[in-house]
């Protein structure tokens, strides 16, 4: 049976799929529930197709468990960006409604049409390095809310004093010189050492977390941490968000995808640049913090920002030209470190960064082009009957006799 392609629009309780030939004849469609139970549905309703591609939308935000999932039972799996569906069913027949069913179509089609789409693959190593920093943020950010309510009773019981990094022992140094006598200023007193043992609390996991992902990182053979401003946590981040790095043809594919490539914004005669918002935004925050880290030290980045400034650069140019030049860093680490690892199993896996095979039909090793820029898909095979045009007659038509 020739090879199908099944696109899947998901949801946190549903998933909406419809399958497809490499004509774009649909085969089949349905809507399936995420349990276990709508799970195993799903699967023995496509299991007549064995030579099948699951294209998951999104497979890095909300499509990310189910396409897990599917890897982890041996599925062929591609990730379809979800502008490129979008630009899909823009060109589709139905007026561009956003509805499940015209979403699933529209990425099974993306997936017929375009080449070069990127191959997952289950790691379980980045599997883990990715829920510990996901962590690891959200310990950061409950650390910052407990922080600022730290501050603001503090503030409430000592009028006045106020310090812009207060420590968990600074802050029970001012909280034993406190005491209050009415019940206000005891409640205030008490939720405020209670503030400080949650803080205490989420320190105490965040380093836990920090010296784990250290550890990980350093069995992987990752040489990121060894670049300046670049510690477990930027290094772990970015092994979990990149994972084969083999699918940017260079280095400004990746600078483009970090959002590190500044945009042209000239008119006329003026040549300038803007910041771009495009990529990952997560990477960008990382590059952000080792850039802000190489300022603080005596490092090669703090002499290139100066170098920068006094070029006539502002501050904020000078950090953009030295966020792209850590991308292009991080880049030559891990292409450096992806040509150190074995060469993996030709039959190991459905494809990817571990288990690569030389036969899959949505790209090879090393594809060509990134998901940041994949071209619009290709113009759909015609379905209208081409009209007939009837020549006109040479022969004049007589006149007519006057009134």
């Amino acid at each position: 049976m020739a090879r199908v392609v099944i696109g899947v629009d998901p949801h946190k309780l549903s998933a909406t799929i419809e399958v497809v030939d490499e004509s774009e004849r649909v085969l089949g469609a349905g809507r399936f529930g995420t349990d276990k139970t709508g799970y195993a549905a799903m699967r023995r309703h496509v299991a007549s197709f064995p030579e099948r591609v699951w294209a998951v939308e999104g497979s890095s935000g909300a499509g990310r468990p189910l396409a897990q999932r599917l890897l982890a039972d041996g599925e062929h799996v591609v990730d379809v960006p979800a502008k490129l569906s979008a630009r899909a069913r823009m060109f589709d027949t139905g007026h561009n409604r956003k509805t499940d069913s015209h979403d699933a179509h529209a990425v099974a089609v993306v997936a017929v049409r375009t080449k070069g789409l990127r191959v997952l693959a289950y790691d379980v190593q980045l599997e883990a390095l990715r829920l510990l920093v996901d962590r690891r943020a959200e310990l950061t950010r409950a650390r910052i809310q407990a922080a600022n309510r730290v501050h603001r009773l503090l503030s409430e019981l000592v009028p006045g004093q106020s310090k812009k990094n207060i420590s968990t022992g600074q802050a029970k140094t001012i909280l034993a010189t406190v005491k209050p006598r009415d019940i206000a200023g005891k409640t205030r007193r008490r939720l405020a050492a209670e503030q400080i043992a949650e803080l205490v609390v989420i320190e105490k996991k965040a380093k836990a977390i920090t010296r784990e992902l250290k550890e990980m990182v350093a069995a992987s053979g990752s040489t990121l941490m060894e670049l300046p401003g670049v510690g477990p946590v930027v290094a772990a981040r970015t092994l979990a968000d990149v994972g084969d790095v083999a699918r940017f043809a260079d280095r400004n594919r990746f600078a483009s995808w970090t959002g590190t490539a500044p945009i042209e914004a000239s008119s006329g005669e003026i040549v300038r640049h803007r910041l771009s918002r495009a990529g990952n935004r997560r990477m960008n925050h990382m590059i952000h913090i080792a850039a802000t880290t190489q300022l603080r030290h005596d490092t090669e980045g703090r002499a290139y920002y100066q170098r920068k400034i006094a070029a006539g650069k502002t501050k904020a140019e000078a950090m953009r030209c030295l966020k792209r030049r850590i991308s292009d860093a991080l880049f030559r680490r891990l292409r450096a470190d992806a040509q150190k690892q074995p060469a993996a199993d030709v039959d190991a896996g459905p494809g990817g960064h571990c288990g690569a095979s030389l036969h899959s039909s949505a790209t090879g090793l090393h594809p060509p082009t990134g998901t940041s820029d994949q071209p619009l898909p290709g113009p759909a095979p015609t379905t209208l009957r081409p009209t007939t045009r009837t020549r006109k007659s040479t022969t004049p038509r007589p006149l007519e006799p006057a009134p």
